[in-house]
């Protein structure tokens, strides 16, 4: 089955993304935390959310040429990540927390959506039914 090049270009996308708020997350915890409001996170919580964010951010990268069925177990990572993401924000706004959560709130929806389109048309295209054509 073949993967379209719009779904290769936003796991690239999702590397960039995902590296741009890692590296400050990983050396520098604090201060990328007080850019946002969240002052009161532990720095060992914020490194690990960078470790995180390396590691799927990564396997994005060097991935991005990969086949179907790398794609696809991806693909149910990154939609498990986003939505886990997305309940944690949630519960965070909840609890008062900083309006900056929005900002990330309206990231990990983004994401979270163009991750469910492509798994969606990838399970359809493989069961026959619409979605990407197999070359012929």
């Amino acid at each position: 089955m073949d993967i379209p090049r719009s779904l290769r270009v936003w796991f690239v996308i999702h590397f960039v993304a995902d590296i741009v708020f890692a590296i400050p997350l990983l050396f520098a915890p604090l201060w990328t935390l007080g850019l946002f409001g969240l002052e009161g996170v532990e720095p060992l919580t914020a490194r690990l959310v960078g470790a995180a964010l390396v590691g799927i951010g990564g396997e994005s990268l060097f991935m991005h040429k990969g086949s179907f069925d790398a794609f696809n177990t991806m693909l149910t990572l990154k939609i498990l990540w986003s939505s886990a993401a997305i309940i944690a924000i949630v519960l965070g706004l909840v609890e008062g927390g900083a309006s900056s959560l929005w900002l990330f709130f309206g990231i990990f929806v983004s994401f979270s959506v163009v991750w469910i389109y492509y798994k969606l048309q990838l399970t359809r295209g493989r069961d026959g039914v619409s979605g990407f054509r197999t070359p012929q």
